[in-house]
């Protein structure tokens, strides 16, 4: 039997942008020193999806001729914070930093003159700004989903006590991974939880995040011949530490450090 899926999604996504410049090192230290990344071994620095690559070139100037032809704009979690290391690394301000109607804006340039801009968008725009994406969003890949027997339950379990952004999809719920991919969580009668883990969550500290999941009423689950510590947590040399735990419909889910 052969299983057919929509047609992936050909068109083209811009995976980076290349600077020509006389003095590549310069540049790609410049910003990873400005935004707190390191450039990998072939010099590029990863901001999101989409990164930069300095790149050496002898057929461009010292210095940009016309910056404002190609602008870089760098969504900031907080623009007066990045402002401020981006002042360390040394710039010319084009536009300080000013609040305007959809969030705060301040435009600058890199070390070859280049127009680099950070925004920080208003809450309030950014879900409007979801909101309108999600309406029109449909999947081109194959997604995964699960089952639960209460959707109001695993809503506030996700969206509450995991802090993952959760939205309701006609009486079923999507948790967003990113902007373009989402997990299906649809309700089932009779349910049944899977007897393995169906979702992991990455975090920035498994002992923090173990200890907020405890404090929410949470039980860690103990499985033998895991090694878990006080809290729960398995730390073996064979995988990054980890702690398993259910949701309210008791399907497995669990929390990992992988750094």
């Amino acid at each position: 039997m052969t299983i057919r899926h929509r047609t992936v999604d050909t068109t083209p996504r811009l995976n980076s942008l290349l600077l020509g410049s006389t003095n590549p090192d310069r540049l790609r230290a410049w910003y990873a020193e400005a935004f707190g990344v390191e450039a990998d071994r072939w010099g590029f620095v990863e901001l999101g999806p989409t990164g930069v690559m300095a790149d050496p070139r002898d057929d461009v100037a010292e210095a940009s001729a016309e910056p404002g032809r190609v602008i870089l704009n760098l969504d900031v979690p907080d623009a007066k914070a990045a402002v401020e290391r981006i002042e360390k690394a040394g710039t010319t301000w084009v536009v300080p930093l000013e609040e305007r109607e959809p969030g705060w804006f301040a435009t600058f340039t890199d070390p070859d003159g280049n127009y680099v801009q950070v925004i920080q968008m208003k809450p309030e725009m950014e879900r409007e700004m979801l909101a309108e994406m999600r309406r029109d969003f449909t999947p081109t890949h194959p997604f995964v989903g699960f089952a639960v027997d209460d959707i109001p339950a695993a809503q506030a379990f996700y969206r509450d006590t995991l802090g993952l952004d959760v939205s309701d999809q006609n009486g079923m719920l999507a948790i967003w991974l990113s902007p373009a991919e989402s997990v299906l969580v649809y309700p089932k009668p009779g349910h049944v939880p899977a007897q393995h883990t169906i979702l992991n969550v990455p975090v920035d500290d498994i002992d923090d995040a173990v200890d907020s999941l405890t404090e929410a009423g949470v039980e860690v689950i103990r499985y033998d011949g895991f090694g878990q510590d006080e809290r729960g947590i398995a730390r073996g040399d064979e995988g990054p530490p980890i702690a398993w735990f259910t949701d309210p419909a008791g399907n497995i889910l669990s929390v990992l450090q992988l750094q």
